[in-house]
C-alpha cells in the first residue's frame, strides 16, 4: 500500500478558496494578496463505514430549553449583547480594531467574574505576564483566583485546562495559537481554523465559557477562514474610534441571543464603564440655534439611539464640490445631494459638503435620512433648526418621506429626554400627539424641511 503524502497548497485568508499556485488576486472573492501557504495533511483513510451509534434523535418537543445555564456578568451592556449572559459551554469571538479595548474589556469581564466563579484563566499570545498585570492595576482590582501565562502552544493550553479545570478561559488572540501538528505558521488557515474546531471541543465537552480575541482586516472583518465564524456560537465586534471615547459593543452572531441589540461603553483609565443612556450623553454638549445640527433617532435592537448630525456647506470657487461623510454612508450622502439638489431645488453643485455623525457613531439605519437632509438644508440655506424637533424618515428618489418601524418607541425616548416635536412621514394612526411630542407630518422632503427650520431673518 503506498503512503499519502502531504501537499502545499494555497488557500485565500478571505474566503477560503483553494488554489495549488499562488496567486495574486482570487478569482472567488476578488480580494488581492490573500493567498497563504498552506500545508495540507492527508486524511486519515478507513476500509468501512462504522455502524457504531453513539447518539440517538430526540422529539423536539420533549427537549427543554430551561437547561442553559447562563453566566450573570455585572456589566449590563455585555449582558444585553449576550441575551442576558454567558452561556455555559459557549465559545464567544470577539474582533475590533487594534487599540479599540478587546483585551481590556476582557480582562475587566474576569475580575467582575471572580466573585462567581472558581478559577478564570487568561491565556495571552501577544503580550507577557507583566503587562497583563499592569493593564489590570489600571482596572483598580486583581483577584486572587485569576490566572494568567502567556503560551501560544495549543497543546500546552490544551494541558492547562485540564489541570486548572477553570470555570472561565479567555484566548487573546487566536490568530497566535498554533498547534505542532500542523506544518504551517500561526495564524494560517489551517492553524486558525483547526486550533478554533479544538478550542470548540474542549469548551463543549467541559462546559467551560470562552472567550476568544480574532484580529480584523483593514475593512473591518474578522481575519482568516469564515469557516471561523461558523464554529463559534457567538460572534462579537468592539467598534469605536480611538480619537473619541465611546465603544459599541454589537453581535453579529448569536446562536443563545438577539443580534439586533448593542452596548455602549466609555473609554476611561479604569476602563471600560457602561452608558446606561447614550443619547444623554450624546446630545449633552449640543449647542442651541445651531445652523446645520439635526437629531436623529435611530433603532438598536430594542433600544432607540437619540444621535446629533452635522452638516456643513461652503461654496468651492474652483467648481469641483467636494462630499466628506464621517459615520454616514458616502454613497448615501451622494443621493440626498442629488434628492435635494432634483425635488427640492437647493443650488448644491458648487457647495462642499461635509457630513458628521457626533460621537463616532455609524449610521447604517434608513430612518436616519431627514435628519441627514434637514442638516445639508440648513447649512445651505443659513436657517437654524428646530432645537426641539427630532427627525425621523426614510426619503425616497422621488423626494418622498416613508415611514420607519417602531415609531412609538422611538418618539417616547425623545420624549423622555425633553423635545416637543417629531417630523416624520404621514402615521397611519394620523396622530397629533404622542407622549406629549406633537408629531409634523410631511409628505415630502420639501414640505418636512419647510416645517423644520426657523424662517430667514427679518420674516416671522
Amino acid at each position: 500500500m503506498s503512503k499519502t503524502r502531504s501537499r502545499t497548497v494555497y488557500v485565500c485568508n478571505s474566503c477560503g478558496n483553494v488554489s495549488p499556485k499562488w496567486q495574486g488576486r482570487c478569482p472567488e472573492c476578488g480580494q488581492w494578496n490573500t493567498y497563504v501557504e498552506t500545508v495540507e495533511q492527508p486524511a486519515p483513510t478507513t476500509s468501512g463505514i462504522s455502524t457504531n451509534v453513539t447518539s440517538r434523535p430526540r422529539r423536539l418537543k420533549d427537549v427543554s430549553a430551561d437547561d442553559i445555564h447562563r453566566i450573570h456578568v455585572p456589566m449590563p451592556e455585555v449582558n444585553r449583547v449576550l441575551g442576558g449572559g454567558i452561556v455555559s459551554g459557549s465559545l464567544v469571538l470577539i474582533g475590533g480594531d487594534p487599540g479599540v479595548g478587546k483585551s481590556t474589556l476582557l480582562l475587566q469581564l474576569c475580575c467582575l467574574l471572580c466573585d462567581q466563579l472558581s478559577t478564570v484563566l487568561y491565556v495571552s499570545g501577544e503580550e507577557s505576564i507583566e503587562q497583563i498585570r499592569l493593564r489590570a492595576s489600571r482596572l483598580g482590582r486583581i483577584p486572587d483566583n485569576l490566572w494568567a501565562v502567556s503560551e501560544t502552544s495549543l497543546e500546552a493550553i490544551l494541558n492547562l485546562i485540564e489541570e486548572q479545570s477553570p470555570s472561565l478561559v479567555i484566548i487573546d488572540s487566536i490568530q497566535t495559537i498554533y498547534s505542532e501538528n500542523i506544518e504551517s505558521a500561526a495564524g494560517s488557515v489551517s492553524q486558525v481554523r483547526d486550533c478554533t474546531m479544538a478550542l470548540m471541543l474542549t469548551a463543549k465537552s467541559r462546559n467551560i465559557p470562552m472567550f476568544i480575541v480574532g484580529h480584523v482586516t483593514k475593512e473591518g472583518a474578522i481575519a482568516g477562514p469564515k469557516v471561523l465564524e461558523h464554529i463559534v456560537d457567538t460572534v462579537l465586534y468592539l467598534e469605536g474610534d480611538r480619537a473619541h471615547q465611546y465603544r459599541l459593543l454589537r453581535a453579529a452572531k448569536n446562536r443563545y441571543g438577539s443580534t439586533n441589540e448593542v452596548g455602549v461603553f466609555e473609554m476611561t483609565q479604569e476602563g471600560l464603564i457602561d452608558v446606561p443612556n447614550p443619547s444623554e450623553v450624546f446630545l449633552s454638549e449640543r449647542p442651541e440655534d445651531t445652523v446645520g445640527s439635526s437629531i436623529a433617532v435611530l433603532l438598536e435592537g430594542s433600544r432607540p439611539l437619540l444621535v446629533e448630525l452635522q452638516a456643513l456647506a461652503i461654496h468651492n470657487p474652483t467648481g469641483i464640490p467636494r462630499r466628506t461623510s464621517n459615520g454616514l454612508d458616502y454613497n448615501r450622502l451622494l443621493l440626498l445631494i442629488a434628492v435635494l439638489t432634483k425635488r427640492v431645488g437647493l443650488k448644491l453643485a458648487d457647495q462642499d459638503i461635509y457630513v458628521n455623525v457626533v460621537g463616532g457613531l455609524r449610521l447604517d439605519e434608513p430612518s436616519s435620512d431627514l435628519a441627514v437632509a434637514v442638516a445639508i438644508a440648513s447649512s445651505a440655506l443659513n436657517r437654524p433648526v428646530r432645537e426641539d424637533t427630532i427627525f425621523v424618515g426614510e426619503v425616497g428618489l422621488s423626494g418622498e418621506l416613508r415611514s420607519v418601524p417602531n415609531i412609538d418607541r422611538r418618539i417616547s425616548e425623545a420624549a423622555s429626554l425633553g423635545f416637543k416635536r417629531a417630523v416624520c412621514a404621514p402615521v397611519k394612526k394620523n396622530a397629533q400627539k404622542i407622549n406629549s411630542i406633537q408629531i409634523v407630518q410631511a409628505k415630502t422632503l420639501a414640505e418636512a424641511i419647510g416645517k423644520s427650520l426657523y424662517p430667514p431673518a427679518g420674516k416671522d
